[in-house]
């Protein structure tokens, strides 16, 4: 008989929780809670668990937005302890697993429908399920993790890749660089390719041509998208060229032959513009690599299921692995 598993995703505002059998996510089950709402989440489990008839939990996998060490999660938003007890006390069930939020859709890819996955690169090599793959997300924050398979189950290491320095390319480039260094202290990845790095690269613009900054978020690329400001234009176009040029040098540092995966609010929100040119020019733009490149495609998950996916299909490995 399949155990059924609880399966969490605890962001900055809102939890999400499901029920899985074996590695199916059981869509209908999917609930949302507001953090602010509860005390914690042992709270938000006391709440979701008699609205799906109160069953009996075997094991249980949560993806926590923030850096997890040791087995304790160090939310960014909320002020909870989410450590292993504490999921396990929660569920009621001995089978615990804690990982990130970015290591979760990586347990995730090669697992989403077709219809959840937009191609941005293609390549004519075909895929290895077996080869490394890369996870790209660029949401309230960045970060990266590459994806391998082992013999022993899919491994997918933490990371905090975008706390590292803005690669610089150009003369336009280091003048951002120093305007996000002066603005945040650290000309860091994340201060550009996140939801506020794409402010920040609009006001820049702003700053450069004199204009005043009126547009916020996904106003900015609304406004990119109709051609109504020529600075939302060129910030949407530097943050293309950006992501693309910080995406390929991840991709030769991890040589992910199975694909890199885009996830995140803001690249799915920009999923508009992505094939536009300058992503794949900034992707490409590596000198005599250039033509290396090419067997990379790089993909973006729009299946917002994506995280839980993950964790059902971590969790049903780690039994049967």
């Amino acid at each position: 008989m399949t155990q059924t598993a609880l399966i969490a995703d605890i962001g900055g505002t809102n939890t999400r929780l499901a029920l899985a059998q074996g590695p199916e996510l059981d869509a209908s089950s999917i609930k949302r809670f507001r953090n602010a709402d509860h005390a914690n989440f042992e709270a938000v489990v006391s709440a979701y668990l008699p609205q799906v008839g109160a069953p009996v939990i075997s094991g249980a996998c949560v993806a926590a937005a923030g850096p997890v060490v040791d087995g304790v999660a160090e939310l960014t938003n909320i002020d909870w302890t989410l450590d292993i007890p504490t999921i396990a006390r929660a569920a009621g069930c001995a089978e615990v697993a804690l990982l990130n939020d970015l290591q979760a859709p990586g347990h995730a890819v090669g697992r989403i429908a077709p219809e959840g996955l937009l191609p941005v690169i293609t390549t004519a090599t075909p895929l290895s399920p077996e080869a490394t793959r890369l996870v790209v997300n660029v949401g309230t924050g960045f970060n990266a993790v590459p994806v391998h398979s082992t013999a022993t189950g899919r491994f997918v290491p933490p990371s905090e890749s975008g706390h590292v320095n803005l690669p610089i390319r150009t003369e336009a480039d280091l003048r951002l660089s120093h305007y996000v260094d002066d603005s945040h202290g650290f000309p860091a990845v994340e201060e550009v390719l996140s939801g506020r790095g794409l402010e920040n690269v609009y006001r820049w613009h702003c700053a450069e041509t004199g204009a005043a900054p009126e547009l916020r978020g996904s106003e900015i690329i609304a406004a990119a998208e109709a051609g109504q400001s020529p600075q939302a234009v060129a910030a949407v176009q530097t943050f293309l060229r950006f992501l693309g040029t910080v995406s390929g040098n991840l991709a030769l540092e991890h040589l992910p032959f199975g694909g890199v995966y885009l996830v995140g609010g803001v690249a799915v929100g920009l999923a508009g513009l992505l094939n536009g040119g300058a992503f794949a020019e900034g992707f490409r733009d590596k000198g005599r690599f250039g033509g290396f490149m090419e067997d990379f495609p790089v993909t973006l998950v729009r299946d917002d299921h994506a995280p839980l996916i993950g964790c059902a299909s971590h969790l049903h490995e780690r039994r049967t692995g």
